[in-house]
């Protein structure tokens, strides 16, 4: 199935955004021509009551008597310039006996008579009539009262069809619906243009990051907070990133050569002892360096496995109501009895009251065990440790701190990262990089945290924080 052809973000939303504005206008154009016309309607209908109110009292004699005379073309025009109306109606005017005895001026005359008769006994709210060829016009009628009797009847006529020739009002509506439509789309343009030029420069960034060029610039000082957001957090990305392109780079350096050394080395001694180069006790030498080797390769190995597992969340906790110091004291001691350094000197601060805790005894082990293999590493295997214990509300705290040469400020945020090692350590040490990223999986895991609380010259301190 082939894609969708896609477009632009400022072009895709200019143009909805102009053919909303469009129909609205639309709408608002028809509803307003109605709303005219309607009140031009109503305006000419009050005009021609007037004029024909007006009319029917001017139009009598001192008997009673419908009369005409010249004055009633300058009565229309008087009052079509005193009111400012540019049209003038068709009058008619009827005596007691339904006859015509005015009429004019207007093309419809000869007709309009003739209907007059019809007309007068019309009802009184009726106000439109239509002509024989469907020529509608507005109408107006006006009985002549003389001692309330009526002795005639002034009716007044004008287009329809004028009503939108005659009036300057759709003109403006239209000017200003055109004026409206053309600022709308200036300011849909600008402001479109203005949120899509940001997004199309992290768009493109985002293109140089998968070509595997991070070394990205945007404009961070935007005044919009989801605009800055989105730029700051993008950047913060990239360099999050190229920061873990170099790990990985390291990491495939690293693990290749720290898996490589061991296998090499059993390699070759190995096949020293097949080809009989040596023998006896330095056979039997070799042999024990293979097998120590094969050991590390091994312990390599199974981090590598353990990592994959606690990467996806698979950390498995068996939780046993502990007390703590004692706890802490045993996995001490039989560390303590493994290291092959005795300059090492261990001590335990042991809190005034006893802790009683829900944990996982194997868990804690293992984060303690890395702590302390780091701290003794830090030391060069000389110097002083002193694993401290103690408890605040909720939360049980256990510091281990040693007397070595401290971590680099440069490496400090860096060194929960997974495989990454100082670059100190990476010439003295030989590992993986992994014990303080599993350390903090497990802390996690048991719904603590492991942090480094201080480290200079003088030493480091970590603090593992438990629930009590």
């Amino acid at each position: 199935m082939s894609e969708k052809k896609r477009i632009s973000l400022f072009r895709y939303w200019t143009t909805r955004y102009l053919i909303t504005l469009c129909i609205g206008l639309l709408v608002i154009g028809i509803a307003s021509s109605y709303w005219i016309n309607y009140s031009e309607k109503q305006k000419r209908l009050d005009f021609m009551r007037l004029m024909a109110a007006e009319v029917s009292d001017r139009v009598v004699d001192a008997n009673g008597r419908v009369i005409t005379a010249p004055f009633l073309f300058r009565l229309l025009d008087s009052r079509q310039e005193s009111l400012r109306v540019n049209y003038k109606p068709f009058m008619v005017i009827l005596d007691a006996d339904h006859r015509a005895v005015f009429g004019g001026p207007g093309p419809f005359s000869s007709e309009l008579r003739r209907m007059a008769r019809d007309l007068v006994a019309t009802d009184e709210s009726m106000s439109q009539v239509e002509l024989d060829r469907g020529e509608k016009l507005l109408f107006v009628k006006k009985s002549i009262q003389v001692n309330q009797q009526t002795v005639g009847w002034v009716m007044l006529f004008t287009p329809m069809q004028d009503l939108t020739r005659s009036t300057t009002e759709f003109q403006l509506l239209f000017t200003m619906l055109i004026s409206l439509g053309l600022l709308g789309w200036l300011v849909i343009y600008l402001l479109t243009k203005k949120l899509s030029t940001p997004i199309k420069e992290v768009a493109d960034a985002a293109k140089q990051i998968v070509m595997g060029n991070y070394d990205i610039h945007l404009e961070k000082d935007r005044r919009e907070d989801e605009i800055y957001e989105l730029i700051h957090s993008f950047k913060e990305m990239a360099d999050r990133l190229r920061q873990l392109e170099l790990m990985r780079t390291e990491l495939l350096a690293g693990v290749t050569h720290e898996l490589k050394t061991p296998v090499t080395s059993i390699s070759g001694l190995v096949q020293a002892v097949k080809d009989d180069i040596v023998g006896g006790e330095e056979a039997k030498e070799f042999l024990e360096i293979c097998s120590k080797e094969t050991v590390r390769l091994q312990k390599m190995v199974e981090d590598l496995l353990d990592f994959n597992s606690f990467a996806v969340g698979d950390i498995r906790i068996r939780r046993e109501q502990q007390n703590i110091y004692e706890l802490v004291q045993e996995i001490t001691h039989q560390w303590q009895i493994v290291q092959e350094v005795e300059q090492i000197e261990l001590s335990i601060v042991k809190p005034e009251e006893p802790i009683i805790a829900s944990t996982d005894p194997l868990r804690v082990q293992q984060i303690l065990y890395n702590l302390l293999n780091n701290a003794a590493q830090a030391m060069d295997s000389a110097g002083k440790i002193v694993v401290s214990l103690s408890r605040t509300g909720d939360e049980i705290r256990i510091d281990v701190k040693d007397t070595g040469s401290g971590i680099p400020e440069a490496e400090q945020p860096l060194i929960f990262e997974r495989f990454y090692r100082g670059e100190e350590k990476k010439h003295l040490v030989r590992g993986l990089g992994l014990g303080l990223s599993f350390s903090k999986m497990i802390a996690q895991a048991l719904g603590g945290k492991l942090l480094l609380s201080e480290s200079s010259r003088a030493g480091s301190t970590f603090t593992l924080l438990l629930r009590a």
